[in-house]
């Protein structure tokens, strides 16, 4: 017994774990990480911040600057309503900020708004969050890169006719450190991030000294005045209410923790709600300041020049290394803002494939652990929609914040109907249910229903505020898309559902046993390749058709003399092509013997095909097996088998 050979099982079960072979990605992307590596690539509260947080706290830089493009409209003598419209906004920051912490606490695996629509709310609008949380990443992306640019062409302005080439070449840099995975693009973010946010801190700080010691000044030479409207706007309620809606962009990203606590390490949901709570207190501040500083500067919305750009200059006399350093890290974390959809989109569209509602190749896990898919559909999406608005913000944002409202709006919805599940009817959350609801009954539920039920109603007003306001300026792209996505959705789900049944054991009987196979054999000429094809095809069956399609009568005859030497009396049937077509006499003939097939007899189509060792020169030859299995594989009792041959 101890001298006989082992079983191949045996033997593999004795080598070590495949190891994925070395190529050109792992330059970009790092080395392969292994599944057990996965929960040493979540990240901490600090790197967190700056993953998570970047969009959120990047959107002050032009939050301000879209209030002021609205009030323009009105006059110069309008935009001193900068400052109360932004502590309206901040208050419902705050109310946004509490209601998301309490969704990280109650959903701790993530998926934000649609986890939140689907447990509470229904299918239905489950996929309109999940539609607008992706269309909002998409428009963060083009949006916040568009904005880093922006700040790039205020500082050198002989930059702008590059200004959509610049755009796609940052998308291209963070997808590629976006691949390396969410941990190793957190830390390398992180730097400017903080950096960034002293240098914000220290600005808007240095601007409120030099203003209680009313040393501060105004905007020397400022830019032209650039509003959305052509003519001379009356200050009413909704020349206010349409800038406020345009400065709630401002509440861009906050989603982005809730839709990523997976991300984090453990306890995940502690941390990111700790996160959170960092994150609307710096937003709040930050958002404040510089609205502050724009009014007492006289800063204007401009094309040429953002506010950020004229308040710093204004701060500091002048474009010192200070100004720079605030510009430059304006940019920078403009562009790090679109990191934020990076962790999040991807990740949102792996719930939704999980689920059924988007293609499962969105739900694996790339090299380096992270949706690798994901990724590169977002940047895809993302380079289209700067290419068509040539990287302009201010043409972008009436798109941007639809979406993210909308989301906002029936997460804030689906959280009230939660509490009042709880607390009114006694109803409690099962501990095993999906996406893990939590199960703790909250005896406070009145007070964060009521503080969800106002979120809801100030998020839906301003949802329709942008929805009719915007609606010419490009909103009414978003209103159509968000119902086209649900459609795909449902589409998608129903052939997921209708698959499954098919596949289903429930009710399986087994088919009657093969008898036969009738072979067919395309040749392209009599070689060694042909005769690979042929033995391999008498192994199947004795019933072997060799088929010839005929274009030169010629070399038809040198085929058929050949045949008749080395086919070792197997049929040849040519085929006459005077149009010259390849697969269409091939694929007719097999139509034609399918109409005969027997129930328990299968069409074998063997191809030849040559493989070469030198991968480049496999274009140079006829892809005949790839052709024929396109042409073929809707065809029930055809199959389509490759035999390759292979040369040098």
């Amino acid at each position: 017994m101890d001298n006989q050979p082992q079983s191949s099982l045996g033997v593999f079960e004795q080598k070590k774990h495949a190891q994925p072979r070395k190529s050109w990605l792992s330059w970009f992307i790092g080395r392969p990480l292994s599944s057990a590596d996965a929960p040493n690539e979540t990240i901490g509260k600090l790197v967190g911040l700056a993953v998570f947080a970047s969009d959120a706290l990047s959107s002050t830089a032009y939050a301000t600057q879209e209030i002021l493009v609205i009030l323009a409209s009105a006059g110069t003598g309008a935009l001193e309503y900068v400052f109360p419209i932004s502590i309206a906004i901040v208050l419902l920051i705050a109310v946004v900020v509490i209601s998301y912490e309490q969704t990280i606490h109650a959903y701790p695996n993530g998926g934000g708004a649609y986890i939140v629509a689907l447990k509470n709310l229904g299918h239905i609008p489950a996929q309109v969050a999940g539609a607008a949380l992706l269309t909002g990443y998409i428009l963060t992306v083009s949006v916040s890169i568009s904005s880093g640019v922006a700040q790039i062409v205020s500082a050198l302005p002989h930059l702008d006719e590059w200004r959509v080439e610049i755009a796609l070449a940052l998308v291209v840099f963070i997808i590629i450190v976006n691949l390396r995975g969410v941990r190793e693009s957190g830390i390398a973010f992180a730097i400017p991030a903080y950096i960034f946010l002293a240098a914000l801190f220290v600005t808007i700080g240095t601007g409120l000294f030099k203003s209680l010691t009313n040393n501060l000044g105004t905007v020397s030479d400022p830019p032209e005045i650039f509003t959305s409207y052509e003519m001379l706007q009356v200050i009413g309620p909704f020349l206010l209410l349409h800038a406020f809606a345009s400065g709630t962009s401002a509440l861009t990203g906050i989603e982005a923790i809730a839709n990523g606590v997976t991300a984090f390490k453990a306890p995940s949901s502690r941390n990111a709600g700790i996160v959170l709570i960092w994150m609307g207190a710096i937003l709040a501040v930050l958002f404040l300041g510089i609205s502050f500083l724009a009014r007492a500067t006289g800063s204007v919305p401009s094309e040429s020049e953002t506010v950020i750009s004229q308040l710093t200059r204004t701060v500091y006399a002048g474009e010192g290394i200070l100004y720079w350093l605030v510009v430059v890290m304006t940019a920078i974390i403009l562009i790090l803002a679109a990191n934020t959809a990076f962790a999040g989109f991807p990740r949102l569209a792996a719930i939704l494939a999980q689920d059924g509602y988007l293609p499962r190749q969105l739900a694996y896990r790339g090299s380096r652990l992270v949706y690798s898919n994901g990724i590169a559909a977002l940047g895809v999406l993302a380079g289209l929609l700067i290419i068509q608005f040539e990287a302009s913000v201010t043409r972008l944002i009436p798109l941007y914040a639809i979406g993210v409202f909308l989301a906002f709006t029936l997460s804030q919805i689906g959280m009230a109907r939660r509490w009042w599940k709880i607390g009114l009817q006694g109803e409690q959350q099962p501990a095993t249910a999906a996406h893990g609801a939590s199960a703790a009954r909250d005896r406070s539920y009145l007070p964060k229903m009521v503080v969800n039920g106002l979120g809801a109603m100030a998020t839906g007003v301003v949802t329709l505020v942008f929805g009719v306001t915007n609606f010419i300026d490009g909103a009414w792209i978003v209103i159509v898309l968000i119902p086209i996505l649900v459609v795909g959705f449902s589409t998608i789900h129903k052939h997921y559902q209708s698959l499954a049944r098919q596949l289903s054991l429930d009710k399986y009987t087994s088919p009657p046993r093969l008898k036969r196979y009738r072979v067919v054999i395309p040749i392209s000429g009599v070689h060694q390749g042909t005769m690979v094809g042929l033995n391999f095809a008498r192994s199947l069956s004795a019933d072997i058709t060799a088929v010839y399609v005929s274009m030169d009568p010629a070399e038809t005859e040198k085929v058929k003399n050949k045949w008749e030497a080395y086919g070792e009396g197997v049929r040849l049937l040519v085929l006459n092509s005077p149009y010259r077509l390849l697969l269409e006499p091939i694929l007719e003939y097999i139509e034609a013997l399918s109409k005969i097939r027997q129930p328990n007899e299968v069409i074998a189509v063997v191809v030849p095909q040559f493989i070469s060792r030198q991968s480049w020169t496999n274009i140079l030859h006829n892809q005949t097996a790839f052709m024929l299995r396109i042409g073929l594989l809707s065809r029930p009792g055809v199959i389509i088998i490759e035999v390759p041959y292979q040369v040098e």
